[in-house]
This record gives structure tokens, sequence and C-alpha cells, in this order.
């Protein structure tokens, strides 16, 4: 997958010509930024009450004042001559704008907001409200925008952790802030049924109950649904909440699209429905049994009660990792197998999406469905969302389906966010902020094949999420991030300057209640290798601004009178470096200690033994491939960061070719551990030279020490250290210890 990994560095021309023209503006702090902004000269004064008129049909302005005493400006009807106009024109502003753009003009006599429809009259007020914080003037401008994508959305997981209402309309108010206008509602799976369903009380009697609140603890507990236990812990929503906030968010422009997950994650029906499992037991399977017409009955009431209460066009039906072996064993399943003509389990699965999907077309609904879906044949109107990795979503466009991207290692946001040393228990591996804001396309998409991916969403899944605060602390900023990446256009991207307004950003949803992530106070680091003059180039940098970076190269503790960072560092040997971001003379987090190299063996070539070579079902997991672990490009604390090499069931086991006999007396390589996704450091290291390629000499065995293997996340250096010894070639062998996976990033030969 080549995705665009380049920050694109804002430099916008500021030309002042004698005649007072207008000129493009530098900076407004605006999320997501506009397609177009330009500047006239001066400022108006906003009044300290504020009056508004609003030409549109009548429908769509009582729906403007019902939202208007949650909007962020204070607002009264006024007649002509009111601050601020709003006029619905009837048709797009710009030549690539959808329904939802619009153009706001601020000059001396007020804003003027004109837009094709209410959406877009909406956004512009969004962007005002954003424009005025604060300040008690406004610049003179002309803001012209649109969409990238018609779709932008947000998937809240209430299964894992019930979510009441009141918290769903919380973060519905600030998705619409960010012009996000999708709420994907994850209603049903294995951690407890949301949905009350007429004819299926047991459903919410039962199914939406666990003992533990913890997802992980109750997991381990069996996963058993009790019903009647004293301290149980759970939830649904009744008809009249699930009418509560859609009407909410169609006030705020937001469609709720519900999830009912089949023909897997569906334990918590069969708990209490065991008669529509393979097994026909309880607690015995996740996955429906597609050979029993009753599971179609089940899935088709439930559905008629979705459609009866969320007028979305899209349901989404779940169908992922769905495991088939029930399927395999199953009389039932086979059978129906043999009279439809399918020739494997996938396909059967294939037959359910299907047949869901052809129950839906015929009431005027359209499915979606994870990319799974596309296995055994995809549904002939489905859109898929792509969650394992950009390809699905481009192989489902490439077939005339619509796409919509929700990238794993973009954007899941139950993933870290920063050193997973100091942060609470999530799931896998890093995602920090600047990687969710660098996701894009690749740029060799045909315009046949784009005009099929619709849009982007961040997935809030909830196994590592115990509190509606942690929620907001995991979502947000990483939510605007993703905002800008489905609304902005990659030409107006800049990661810098929305650094700066991110900034502001956090500060802000703070003061209104939301417990974000504060943003990093870690010192974040980047390596350029340039091969040519036999270099690194490393630069530092930080989440927080403005901020200092203070470091030191001797081996002790900065503080706030070590060196102030003030550009990259260019190494052509060796560099031991600390740094700590500085508040003023107050350190916050902790010490970035770095070691830099640039080792004999970058660009030299390297072999893996049959058994000891990486794992290439995941391209992230490969690091550049063959020569990934020897191109002197040093990791993140994410092995999805496209740097970390993975191993898995193999053991590492490398030879690298020197080119020529040279002394050598250090080889040594960092291996990560994250227990929550079974990654795991290696058992043992064994370092071996040879000077013909024939005859090797083991110079050292490594271990790690208990205390490291015993965290849950670490990072340790193993290899080997010692006098001087000649070497042409150095084998590198990494044991595994749990068979599961094993990461590093390069392997240092000094």
């Amino acid at each position: 997958m080549q995705l665009k990994r380049t920050l694109i560095i804002y430099a916008a021309a500021v030309v002042l010509a004698a005649c007072e023209a207008p000129r493009e503006v530098a900076e407004v702090e605006v999320i997501p930024y506009p397609q177009s902004v330009v500047a006239g000269r001066g400022t108006v004064k906003l009044p300290s009450s504020l009056t508004f008129s609003a030409d549109m049909p009548q429908a769509e302005l009582n729906d403007l004042l019902a939202y208007l005493p949650d909007y962020a400006l204070p607002m009264k009807p006024d007649g002509k001559d009111a601050f601020v106009q709003i006029i619905e024109v009837g048709e797009n502003l710009l030549d690539s704008a959808s329904a939802e753009g619009y153009k706001l003009s601020v000059d001396k006599q007020g804003v003027r907001i004109q837009a094709a429809t209410a959406a877009g009259a909406f956004y512009g007020l969004q962007t005002l409200a954003q424009l005025a914080r604060g300040k008690d003037e406004l610049p003179v401008l002309t803001v012209e925008d649109a969409p990238r994508f018609p779709y932008r959305g947000l998937h809240l997981d209430v299964s894992r952790h019930f979510f009441d209402k009141e918290h769903v309309k919380k973060q519905i108010d600030l998705i619409a802030t960010y012009k996000m206008n999708r709420l994907h509602w994850h209603l049903t799976d294995g951690g407890g049924w949301r949905l009350e369903i007429p004819g299926y009380p047991e459903l919410t009697q039962v199914a939406a109950w666990r003992k533990p609140a913890n997802y992980l603890e109750w997991r381990k507990d069996g996963r058993f649904y009790p019903q009647d236990t004293e301290g149980v812990y759970g939830g649904y929503y009744t008809a009249d909440d699930v009418r509560e906030v859609v009407e909410y968010a169609r006030l705020r422009h937001v469609t709720v699209i519900p999830e009912i997950e089949m023909p897997g994650h569906s334990s918590e029906v069969l708990a209490v429905y065991p008669q529509l499992s393979c097994t026909g037991k309880p607690y015995t399977s996740g996955e429906v049994c597609i050979g029993n017409e009753d599971t179609f009955t089940f899935f088709e009431d439930v559905l008629d009660e979705v459609m009866r209460l969320f007028p979305s066009h899209y349901i989404h039906i779940g169908g992922d990792e769905a495991s088939r072996r029930h399927w395999k064993a199953c009389p039932k399943c086979q059978r129906r197998m043999r009279e439809e003509g399918l020739k494997d389990e996938s396909q059967l699965q294939s037959y359910m999406i299907a047949r869901i999907e052809r129950y839906l077309n015929g009431k005027g609904r359209d499915i979606i469905g994870w990319d799974e879906i596309l296995e055994g044949g995809l549904a002939p109107n489905a859109t898929v969302m792509s969650w394992r990795s950009t390809e699905a979503g481009i192989r489902a466009a490439s077939m005339r389906h619509d796409a919509i991207m929700t990238p794993e290692d973009y954007f899941y946001l139950d993933r870290y966010q920063d050193d997973p040393e100091t942060q609470p228990l999530a799931f896998g591996s890093t995602i920090p902020l600047a990687a969710v804001y660098s996701y894009d396309l690749p740029d060799t998409l045909s315009p046949a094949v784009e005009k099929h991916i619709i849009g982007v969403q961040g997935n809030t899944w909830a196994e590592y999420i115990p509190t509606p605060e942690h929620a907001e602390y995991m979502i947000y900023p990483r939510a605007m991030a993703i905002a800008e990446v489905g609304w902005t256009q990659p030409a107006h991207k800049d990661a810098e300057n929305f650094r700066h307004r991110v900034n502001r950003e956090v500060r802000h949803i703070e003061g209104m209640g939301y417990h974000p992530f504060p943003l990093s106070v870690q010192v974040l680091h980047a390596q350029e290798v340039d091969y040519n003059n036999r270099c690194i180039r490393l630069s530092l940098t930080s989440e927080r601004y403005p901020i200092d970076i203070r470091y030191t190269t001797d081996g002790t503790e900065p503080t706030a009178v070590s060196a102030l960072y003030e550009g990259e560092f260019v190494v052509k040997d060796s560099l031991l470096l600390a740094a700590r971001l500085f508040d003023g003379d107050k350190p916050l987090g902790k010490t970035l200690h770095l070691r830099t190299d640039y080792h004999k063996a970058i660009g030299k070539t390297i072999t893996y033994a049959k058994r000891g070579g990486y794992y290439t079902a995941k391209a992230s997991y490969m690091a550049g491939g063959d020569a990934g672990l020897v191109d002197g490009k040093r990791g993140g604390k994410s092995y999805a960061d496209g740097y970390w090499q993975g191993f898995c069931p193999n053991d590492l086991d490398a030879t690298i070719d020197l080119g020529e006999v040279t002394d050598i007396h250090r080889v040594v390589a960092c291996f990560m551990q994250v227990k929550s996704p079974n990654v795991f450091l290696p058992a043992q290291v064994d370092v071996y030279v040879s000077v013909d390629g024939k005859n090797f000499t083991l110079l050292g065995s490594d271990t790690c020490p208990e205390e490291e293997a015993a965290k849950e996340v670490a990072y340790v250096d193993l290899g080997w250290t010692g006098a001087p010894v000649p070497a042409r070639f150095v084998r590198f062998h990494a044991k595994q210890r749990m068979k599961q996976f094993l990461f590093t990033d390069e392997i240092v030969v000094q």
C-alpha cells in the first residue's frame, strides 16, 4: 500500500498590492480547514447581541430554530438588518461542491452565509462559530467550502460498553461541529444486545446484561449473561430512546446508521436463542446457523424494527470475523450449501449476506458490511467498509461498489495514541494524531475507481474503554484529524498548521466538559536516511504547541538551561540523545533517550533462513521487505508504523553480508512487547559471525530480563557487545517466546 506519508508544508504567499486587493489568508483557526479562504482588509466588530435572518423553506427554518439553543453562538432571529444572513440559494456554489457546500462572507455589513441546502448552511454556521470563538471581532474574509467526501463518520461501539443516550447525543454535538455527518451505532455484538425488539424480550432482559462491567474481566469470566443477578452491568435503548437520538442527530445533519451484527459476533443472540446456533446449545458459538430458516426469520424481524426506528438509507449488517468451523460440521449448513450450489463456507456466508441484502433492498434500504463480505462473492448493491486495509476498499471500488475507508492502522480509536508505557491499557498498536492526519488514498487511483470511495470513518471499539470519559479520551482529538481528512482536499491539508489549530481546539472542548487526550507530553522524532552522504538526519517535534524542546548529547538529563532544539541533527556515526519538553522552566513528560547509528549493515545484503522469514500477510508488518532491517530506519512506538518487521510464527533468523571482512564490536536489535494483540519479546537472541559464510562462530546469547517480559508494554535492546572481532557475515537469530508475533525495527552492526 503506497499511502501518502509526506506532510504538506504550508507556504501560502501573501501579496499586498497598493490598491488593497484581497489576499489569501495565511491561517484561520477552523477544523476542518476550508477549501478556499480569501481575506479582505481589517475586521468587523461582533455585536453584543447577535441577530440572524434566514431565507429558507419553513420546515428547514423550524429545524434551525430547534437547534439554535445548542449552537455555540447565541443568536436570535431578526429582520433584514440582521448581522448574520443565511440564504439558501438552491444550487451548488462551487463547481466541485456537494450539496453540503457553502460560501461565508464577512464584511463591514456583517456575515452572509449562502448554501445550496440546509446542511451547507449548518456547516457555514459551524465555521462562523469557530472564527468567532473567544473574540469580539471577525476578520473580513470570504470562505468557499465543500467536503471532499460525502460520508464522514464516527463509529461508537455500545455493545462492549454501554453508553447511555445522553453520552451518544453529546458525541453527536461535537462531531457535527467538525462537519462529520454519520454516526455508526454498533448496537449488537458479543458484549451485549442494546436495542429493544418487540417479540424478542430476552434480547434485552438477558443479553443486555453481564456481571463484570469490565469487558475483559467478563470475557475471562466465561461470557455469561446473567438474568436477575445482583449488581449486573449493562443497559439498552428503548424505541423512544432511539427516536430521541435520531431526531437530535437529524437537527445537526448527522445520519445515524445502525449496525446489527451477522452472521458472526452473535454469541449474545445464541445465549438466549440457542436454537439459532449450529450446536443448538448456548455459549458454544458466535456464529448463527445459516442452514436454519428460523435464523432468517429472526433477523428479518429485527431488521423490520430497525427500519421502523431508523430512517437511514444504509443498514450495517456486520459480516466480519465469522468462524466457519461450526458451519463445516453442521448438517443444516451443509445441506444449504448443496441445495444452493455453494462450493465452500465463504460462499455460504455470502449467501446469507446477499439474502439479507435482497430483503432490505425490497424495503428501500441498502447494506453496508465490513470488508469480509468481499469473500465468497459480494452482494450486488452492498457498500464495503474497509477496515483491514485500504486495498480491500479499492478492490470493492474497482468492482463498482461504494467503499468507506476505516483502515485499522489509521482510524481505529481503541489503539494507543501515545507511548504505550505512559497510557491506560488499550488494544494493539499505537496510532498517534499525526498518523491519523497523514492518511490519504493512493495517488494512482483512476477517476472511475476513486469516485466509488465515498468517505472515511473513525472506529471506537469499547473492549478497553471502561467509562464514557475514557471513550472521549480515546476519540478526541483524533476524530478532529479524521474530520479534516474527510472534508479538506489534500492540497489544503497542512500538518504543522493543524498542530496549531488542534492545540486550541483541545483546550476549548475541555472547557465544554469533554475529556479529550490533552496531547502528548513526549518528544517525538523522525529520521531520514541519506544514503548518498552516509548519514541520518534526525528531527524532533511535539504534539504540543507552543513548547520548547531541550536536549543533551553527553548522557545527562536535560534541564531548563540545556540546549534548545532549533533544527535537525546530522548523524554520520552515532548520537546518544536525551530530549525533553519544557513549558518555560517546567519539564513535561518523560525524557526521550534515543541512540541513532549510521551503522555498518546499512544498505548491505540480508538473507533470511527458510524458517526465519518475516510475516507477509500484512504490508505494514513487512517494514519495506528484505531490506527492512538494514535500511537505517528506526521505528516509533507502534509495530504498525511501517518500520517494524514482524515474525509469526517464524523466528527471526537472518544473515547480513557486510561485503568485506571488518572488525565489529556490537550487534543489537530493539524488540517490543504489547501483550494485548499478542506481540511478545523473544525468548533468546543468538549472534554468530563468519568470515567465509560457511563456518559460523557464536559470539554470544542474550535473554530478556524477567521484569521486562512481565510487562504489558516493553521495548528492549537484545544482542551482543564485546571486544572487536573480524567478520564479513553476521547471523542474527531471535527465538520466539510464545509463537505469536515478534517485532524488531533494525539490526544494528557496529
